[in-house]
């Protein structure tokens, strides 16, 4: 299925362990993500549509998230639970480079994506928008998308 929205929003966060045996140091910013997740996914107004978790190695965890649009994730990033996490990373964080973080926003306007797995469990859109089923040999990702040959 491909989705027709207004907005997609792809958000992505890492944690990069810098400082393996620095354990007191990234242990609380990776334990700070379970509570706004779960936070996120009880909350159906949140506008967070789905989240993946994964590893990297021994040293990156990635969060890749979908969200229904780019007011829902800022009205988040500065509500009470964000913020407490924030503190937290700085607190544990800032006194030296044992543990970093980045992030990455996507916008995607008018919302078009499609979401194809095959022999794969469901993530990501593909649990909020449905699937665009695997066509014929000939099908195309530009015909399924509307965009130009």
């Amino acid at each position: 299925m491909v989705g027709n929205g207004t907005e997609v929003v792809l958000f992505l966060l890492g944690v990069r362990i810098n400082k393996l045996t620095a354990v007191h140091r990234w242990l609380p910013v990776i334990r700070s993500l379970a509570p706004m997740l779960k936070e996120l996914s009880e909350d159906a107004e949140s506008g967070l549509i789905a989240s993946r978790t994964q590893l990297y190695g021994a040293r990156e965890l990635t969060l890749l998230q979908y969200w229904s649009s780019v007011g829902q994730l800022m009205d988040f990033a500065h509500g009470p639970t964000h913020r407490k996490v924030w503190q937290d990373f700085y607190r544990f964080a800032t006194r030296g480079s044992e543990v970093g973080i980045w992030h990455e926003t996507f916008i995607v306007p008018a919302g078009r994506y499609e979401s194809i797995y095959g022999n794969v469990p469901l993530s990501g859109l593909a649990t909020h928008g449905g699937l665009t089923p695997i066509g014929r040999r000939n099908d195309s990702a530009r015909a399924r998308l509307g965009t130009p040959e």
